[in-house]
């Protein structure tokens, strides 16, 4: 899997991903000697030499990227960044120092202890172990209600947990060709209206980034006979879910549709 970013300072470098949810400061958050984080970065005692060193974006003094120089020449710099957003400081220090550095990545794309491969010259950053997977999500409406299907245990993924209608998108298929035919097979509901498409979102979970095709339909009854992959069904309104219960990404799904 490769996220395509934007290249800040140049190099290529490989290492493991060290993640942090929160901006981050070099002056104080780390020990430049040893490059140890801080109880002032949330993650003291983790080490981010010679890491991939993730965090959503730099803050503190333009004194961090004397820091960054420093943990280049005391050899515990990490081996390159990566940001959602790059800001001068952390740039600036890593230029100086050779660190290769690129931004606009999402952070929840990425899990602590990742491997990964950053180019700071393409912008580019590889996840050797995780796969994309193209699927769709269906939101099937009737009066105002919309149907959620409880996973089996005999799918591959997120077995027992609620969804709407979903399914791979096979080489060569158009995504509405694929919702309309999983709509058919997992509700046997052959009668209904396509109301919108949205907006692909991307979802990580596990060694997965699923890249979700969202569609809103409009069914013209409520009789749905479920397929193998399910083992319940209910027509609720779309306040009542409970999304400790649902896939990863379904609350996304409803919020870009509904």
């Amino acid at each position: 899997m490769i996220l395509k970013g934007r290249g800040i300072s140049r190099g290529k470098a490989r290492g493991k991903v060290t993640l942090i949810e929160t901006p981050f400061s070099f002056l104080g958050g780390v020990d430049p000697k040893t490059g140890i984080l801080t109880v002032a970065s949330g993650m003291e005692g983790k080490s981010i030499r010679d890491s991939i060193f993730a965090f959503p974006f730099g803050k503190g003094s333009t004194v961090g990227s004397y820091t960054i120089l420093q943990m280049k020449k005391e050899g515990t710099a990490p081996a390159a960044m990566v940001n959602q957003k790059a800001e001068t400081i952390v740039a600036t220090g890593a230029v100086m120092a050779g660190v290769p550095m690129i931004d606009s990545i999402d952070p929840g794309m990425l899990r602590d202890g990742d491997e990964a491969i950053v180019d700071g010259e393409t912008g580019e950053m590889e996840l050797p172990h995780v796969e994309q997977v193209d699927v769709v999500t269906c939101i099937l409406r009737f009066k105002e209600r919309i149907l959620i299907l409880k996973r089996s245990q005999r799918v591959s993924t997120n077995q027992g947990m609620w969804a709407g209608v979903s399914g791979y998108i096979e080489e060569g298929e158009i995504p509405l060709e694929t919702a309309r035919k999983e709509i058919i097979e997992e509700t046997g509901i052959a009668d209904f209206e396509l109301v919108r498409s949205g907006e692909i979102l991307k979802v990580r979970s596990g060694p997965w980034i699923w890249c979700i095709h969202p569609f809103l339909f409009e069914a013209q009854g409520p009789d749905v006979t479920i397929d193998w992959e399910h083992t319940e069904y209910r027509w609720i309104e779309p306040e009542d879910i409970d999304h400790g219960t649902t896939v990863p990404g379904f609350q996304l799904v409803l919020r870009s549709i509904i």
